[in-house]
């Protein structure tokens, strides 16, 4: 498939990524995906996969790296390896600006997908942005406050913060440890094979770390309390019921709280099954079948 890499401003910072033109878009303007990774997760960890899926429709795909991450630019006065949501939000509406620009792509046929923290975003995004015509989340995060923090937690921030006005560098954790006893950001077993494996192509940039801050800019995050407000943009979900990562059943009840049109699409595994073989092909399909009935319908 054919793609071209692509580079693009977010408040000062280089965004890059790779386009992948419609397939039999030569003499017309094509509606665009706009994709983005999950936590820490870089655009060579599987996101070429989705954006072929959509090429391959006749949708266009602008899939890039989160700023501060990969081939990206931190954002001015940002670390890298750092993860705000709210940051990567409104990268995401810099990436649709990018997207408008281009004189391939119609502007007036913006969609938007995102898994895992990604999900979280793009719901966020079609909340607040109305050129997202469309919005597909898979295995999606929806409570940062889901699992209760600890005194101890709110103690190690409020020390990060303060060491950090003060000139310290960053404090980083890995996101994967092998060993459960050792802190991570992501503490489980499925979690540590799936990053292991999918970050350890030379052509990956992937690093096993965040910030610390990173933890506490997710935990109060709450993307599920968006998704009343979605509407009247179309809005796909796509669940993996045995998902302990970002967990199912909080996906759908909170599935429930969104207006139509939307749909729910439960997939088997878990959470980091949706990203290879059968369940890839049913997620990947679910929501190229998504964009294409709003994006291709849209005139």
């Amino acid at each position: 498939m054919m793609r071209e890499d692509v580079e693009f401003d977010a408040q000062g910072a280089t965004l890059r990524g790779w386009f992948y033109p419609a397939a039999g878009s030569e003499d017309r303007k094509a509606p665009c995906v706009v994709l983005q990774h999950g936590f820490s997760a870089v655009k060579e960890m599987g996101l070429d996969r989705y954006a072929e899926t959509f090429q391959a429709a006749g949708l266009s795909a602008l899939a890039y790296d989160h700023p501060g991450l990969g081939a990206s630019e931190s954002l001015p006065g940002s670390p890298r390896q750092e993860i705000d949501p709210w940051q990567q939000i409104r990268c995401i509406q810099h990436a649709i600006t990018y997207a408008q620009s281009r004189d391939d792509v119609d502007p007036d046929r913006i969609g938007v997908w995102g898994t895992s923290l990604g999900a979280g975003n793009a719901f966020v995004s079609a909340a607040i942005d109305r050129r997202v015509r469309a919005v597909v989340g898979q295995v999606p995060m929806i409570s940062g406050s889901a699992t209760a923090g600890t005194e101890a937690q709110d103690a190690f921030f409020a020390a990060e913060r303060l060491a950090r006005a003060a000139g310290a560098p960053p404090t980083v954790i890995p996101v994967v440890a092998e060993d459960p006893s050792v802190p991570s950001a992501l503490p489980t077993p499925d979690a540590w094979a799936w990053f292991t494996q999918n970050g350890k192509d030379e052509t990956s940039t992937w690093r096993n770390e965040v910030t610390l801050t990173s933890a506490e800019f997710i935990r109060g995050f709450e993307p599920g309390r968006y998704l009343p407000l979605i509407a009247p943009t179309p809005l796909l979900m796509i669940v993996a019921p045995h998902d302990r990562t970002t967990p199912g059943a909080g996906a759908t009840t909170a599935y429930e709280t969104a207006a139509h049109p939307k749909r729910l699409e439960l997939i088997p595994g878990g959470h980091f099954d949706a990203y290879d073989g059968e369940e890839f092909r049913l997620a990947s399909q679910a929501a190229r079948d998504w964009f294409t009935e709003h994006l291709h319908a849209r005139t």
